[in-house]
């Protein structure tokens, strides 16, 4: 009884004092400091060949149920975690030592070299992985494992395991500026540093004019190289426009995608992809461009680090906002830093977007902007989904334009 008794106060947590009243005689266990009511924490006594039970039912014992809310994540939070370029060094792992020793046993004196060969160092693969989104997790330095060295009765030393860097599909990986592979397609695997072969032992000198060789070398240095990672990424159309101008929104109305949006000016500081699915099950990636602001091509604002990113996508979409004095001359600015940072980038297939149409002036505006332009205007409002649909549809017949082209060509279209 005395161990029940011990047991009972271990288990509710109540330390030897008077606020186990009396378990011996029945009565229940009066609420302790857990916050456990005494329905839930009580003990009473069994019959001998009896059972003792306990409640796990309170709320610091029992599991937790329900399935939260997922909350968005912050802008800043999101450009906190996304890189899209790194400068990492690799150091492939050194071969190791070759082993100098004789066989030795009873009754046999001269049993001669048995000195076996060292493991190769590990080598370091990039390797590109869908499911991974961002640069982040690429350390700056990697080093392989070095081989293991040679032992006695021929015994090989064990070769370096491989170290893998997993980046995103779309990853450039570049040596003194000049490109070196590019990581497209998931599983592509690109051989960066060779480690170093091991050393031989003395058992590979062996010869008839040399029966006891005393010579062992040691293993090579592994490669070592720098790099820089860079990620483009693989859409198939791309939202070009001004900061502000609602491509976030738009994004957020015509595909899966959540970037974060608000009820004030900001930015977007990363691209976001989102995946616009059509009834024969045909998928369009379309990507958010952060904002290019006039002289990005000069490395301004976001410059250079994100105009890489429209490299990729086969089609544009120049986001226009309705609410601007002039919106056409946003267009020619667009048309203009794109040209400046690729020729021929801004003559890629492409819609023009005009945004924000639920206010009352952009009408106005609207037959002013068609007079001037000769490409084909589309009228929507992202806070509203005003139109959406017509971009849809006019999106799906360039994404059909570029596969016939592609199909016409020697090159793979990219799905």
């Amino acid at each position: 009884m005395l161990a029940s008794m011990w047991t009972a106060r271990r288990l509710c947590g109540l330390s030897p004092d008077t606020r186990v009243v009396n378990i011996l005689l029945g009565q229940v266990v009066k609420g302790n400091h857990l916050g456990c009511s005494p329905a839930l924490t009580a003990w009473r006594w069994r019959p001998p060949g009896g059972t003792r039970g306990v409640s796990t039912s309170c709320t610091l014992c029992a599991k937790v149920r329900g399935n939260p809310k997922k909350t968005e994540i912050s802008e800043k939070k999101l450009t906190r975690h996304f890189k899209d370029h790194r400068c990492v060094k690799l150091v492939a792992g050194s071969g190791g030592r070759g082993a100098c020793s004789f066989h030795s046993e009873p009754r046999k004196e001269w049993g001669g070299p048995d000195g076996g060969n060292g493991g190769d160092g590990g080598s370091i693969v990039i390797k590109a992985d869908r499911v991974v989104k961002s640069l982040a997790r690429v350390v700056p330095v990697y080093r392989a494992e070095h081989g293991q060295s040679g032992g006695s009765k021929n015994c090989y030393g064990k070769n370096g395991s491989p170290t893998y860097i997993y980046v995103p599909l779309g990853t450039v990986v570049k040596e003194e500026g000049t490109t070196v592979v590019d990581l497209s397609e998931n599983g592509q695997e690109y051989l960066a540093v060779f480690g170093g072969s091991g050393g031989k032992g003395n058992r590979f000198f062996l010869s008839n004019e040399n029966r006891a060789p005393m010579t062992a070398t040691p293993g090579l240095e592994g490669q070592e190289r720098v790099l820089h990672l860079e990620l483009r990424t693989m859409a198939h159309a791309g939202l070009v426009g001004f900061p502000n101008a609602g491509k976030s929104s738009l994004l957020r109305a015509i595909s899966n995608a959540r970037p974060a949006v608000a009820a004030y000016p900001f930015t977007t500081l990363n691209p976001h992809v989102g995946i616009v699915t059509y009834r024969d099950h045909e998928q369009v990636a379309v990507a958010d461009i952060p904002g290019i602001i006039r002289g990005a091509h000069l490395n301004r604002g976001l410059g250079i680090s994100f105009l890489r990113h429209i490299e990729r996508c086969r089609c544009l979409l120049f986001v226009l906002d309705m609410s601007s004095p002039e919106p056409w001359t946003q267009l020619q600015h667009l048309r203009f830093e794109l040209d400046q940072y690729e020729a021929g980038l801004s003559r890629r297939p492409q819609a023009i977007v005009a945004n924000k149409m639920d206010l009352p002036e952009a009408q106005e505006k609207l037959k002013t902007l068609r007079d001037l332009v000769s490409q084909r205007v589309i009228p929507v409002s992202a806070l509203t989904g005003q139109n959406t649909e017509e971009l849809i549809l006019h999106l799906r017949e360039l994404y059909d334009g570029y596969l016939r082209e592609e199909d016409r060509g020697e090159g793979k279209p990219t799905r």
